[in-house]
């Protein structure tokens, strides 16, 4: 649960591994309330940006939204997604991510498709992390463009604001433990995957030729600087239930077994992912999450 009860909530989790090309699910309700904002972002550490935003006083529609670089001399990559009962009922949004193309489903309908060439030099294409959450962008101290943008003002009166997440999961189509930048080009192919390789776990990746026409966008200042404020709270342990006496969480993420533990050699990326991020948040923090 990710709630909004006060100016300056802003929950959010932020995964501690990253992944270069992939894809995820979230099985979600969104908050309601005007001015409220629900997101499940990727980000890069040098802004490239793909996201799922969910507007508290909007609640049969998303928006699907992309950044290059944090770009935001323009505001026309946005766009309007129909969906009914977002904050009555569950519906599950996935995006996955290529070198190729970026596809938004929703309940495994295919509702956006861009294209790499279509990003006007935008394509985001390097190492991100998921971050997912919810803020007030109706709260007063935001710009007028973010307020106008996000429904008008939050009344925290009507509140608390929740949004709920039953379910995550998510794919790494590439193979590194971790990714560093090879040069300051900000391209895919400067990525070096330590231990690994780019695309080398992208087997399973289709590309989609039919792509559905885009039928309403956004309209004014889409409030980029939402999904990157810096008074959210980052989730952080070093244990966790369910966890073997003497067994910890490094502060990369990592599982860490006791040192008198027989160690497998080798576990396979997604598994490691999966220990290692957000399955074994179930028991304390998001307690509507489910894996």
């Amino acid at each position: 649960m990710f709630t909004v009860a006060k100016p300056g909530d802003a929950p959010t989790l932020s995964s501690k591994w990253y992944i270069m090309f992939g894809k995820y699910s979230i099985t979600t309700k969104a908050a309601p309330g005007t001015g409220i904002v629900s997101s499940a972002v990727l980000q890069s550490d040098d802004l490239d940006e793909i996201d799922w935003e969910w507007l508290g006083g909007a609640v049969a529609e998303v928006q699907s939204n992309y950044f290059g670089k944090g770009q935001t001399t323009t505001y026309d990559r946005a766009a309007i997604h129909a969906v009914a009962n977002t904050q009555a009922e569950f519906h599950t949004y996935t995006t996955e991510w290529t070198e190729n193309q970026i596809v938004w489903s929703i309940d495994n309908k295919v509702i956006r498709v861009l294209n790499a060439g279509q990003a006007g030099g935008q394509y985001p294409q390097t190492p991100m992390q998921l971050k997912i959450g919810a803020w007030a962008g109706g709260d007063s101290s935001n710009s007028q463009g973010t307020i106008d943008w996000a429904g008008g003002p939050t009344s925290y009166g009507a509140g608390p604001f929740t949004m709920y997440v039953s379910s995550v999961s998510i794919v790494d189509y590439s193979t590194g433990t971790s990714y560093s930048y090879g040069d300051q080009s900000g391209s895919w192919e400067s990525i070096v995957a330590a231990g690994g390789a780019v695309n080398g776990n992208s087997g399973g990746s289709v590309t989609v030729t039919d792509a559905p026409a885009i039928t309403s966008t956004t309209s004014g200042n889409v409030a980029w600087d939402g999904t990157h404020r810096t008074n959210t709270a980052t989730v952080s342990y070093t244990t966790l239930p369910g966890l073997p006496s003497g067994w910890s969480i490094s502060a990369s993420g990592k599982v860490v077994p006791s040192s008198a533990t027989t160690v497998i050699a080798s576990i396979p990326i997604n598994l490691t992912y999966a220990l290692a991020g957000f399955c074994l948040l179930a028991g304390s923090f998001l307690h509507g999450f489910r894996f």
